[in-house]
């Protein structure tokens, strides 16, 4: 009779254990995604790649950052902002930028590897040095998206990192600069600036490649973050504004899905700096 019962007991435990590992997997690939899947300010992003590549073809850097307007307009107000645009890869800039990290001279325009993009390379690069040498730095990539977004202009979809030492990678053996894990401060920190510099009129999110604790970079190097891209829109003719940037509001279920990651975070990898 307790025999019969336990089984009994058991059977029901097993069933109860695969309907929630059920339910899990509906809520997680399912239904959450697209509760929090959001392109109401730029709907010519929906469906498209969310994740960068290397030249051979490993997944690189997501995108994390976006700006608004045209390519002239991104290049004066990054420049107003702080950042300086990196000189392309030749063996003279690669001889000077191993100068730089060797005898810890400074580099501000050192270049940056490329990156490829629905088959593109990068369109713009920009780096914001650390120190007094090219071996830590803030660096973005953009690649113009969208030749006419929700309001006219193109759009830049971007990933931006903090390089925070030079190294090896983990896949290819090469030697590379190795990322920050945090890339959602990064992505806060360029936002930051261009607010600073009054370069912008609005900042909004739509959605990048969604939650992530433990993603890896073409290098290898682990990362993690809310998977949201945030976008300003930039001033007309990156004339500074007078008034501060407004900030439009997500969806409900987006800001409610952000305030779950920010305890997570808080939880796995402590306050962000």
């Amino acid at each position: 009779m307790n025999r019969g019962r336990a089984g009994r007991w058991l059977r029901r435990a097993a069933t109860a254990a695969l309907v929630i590992v059920a339910l899990y997997v509906v809520a997680a690939y399912l239904v959450l995604p697209r509760l929090w899947t959001h392109y109401e300010h730029e709907p010519g992003l929906a469906g498209r790649p969310m994740v960068t590549v290397t030249a051979e073809g490993i997944p690189g850097d997501p995108m994390n950052v976006g700006l608004v307007g045209s390519k002239e307009e991104a290049i004066r107000a990054l420049a107003a902002a702080g950042w300086y645009p990196a000189d392309p890869v030749t063996l003279k800039t690669s001889i000077e930028i191993a100068g730089s990290v060797l005898f810890d001279r400074p580099y501000r325009e050192a270049p940056v590897s490329p990156l490829f993009y629905e088959g593109r390379k990068q369109d713009l690069a920009f780096e914001r040095p650390v120190g007094s040498s090219a071996d830590q730095r803030h660096h973005v990539r953009l690649w113009e998206t969208l030749r006419s977004g929700d309001d006219g202009r193109p759009v830049f979809l971007g990933s931006v990192t903090f390089d925070r030492g030079v190294g090896v990678s983990h896949y290819t053996g090469e030697i590379t600069h190795h990322i920050s894990p945090d890339i959602d401060t990064e992505r806060d920190f360029l936002i930051g600036n261009l607010v600073a510099a009054k370069m912008l009129t609005e900042v909004f999110h739509v959605t990048g490649i969604g939650p992530t604790l433990r993603g890896k970079n073409g290098g290898g190097d682990p990362y993690f973050t809310d998977g949201e891209i945030t976008l300003g829109t930039l001033s007309a003719n990156a004339v500074p504004v007078t008034e501060p940037a407004k900030t439009l509001p997500d969806p409900v279920s987006v800001a409610a899905k952000n305030a779950l990651w920010a305890a997570a975070r808080r939880l796995l990898y402590g306050e962000p700096p």
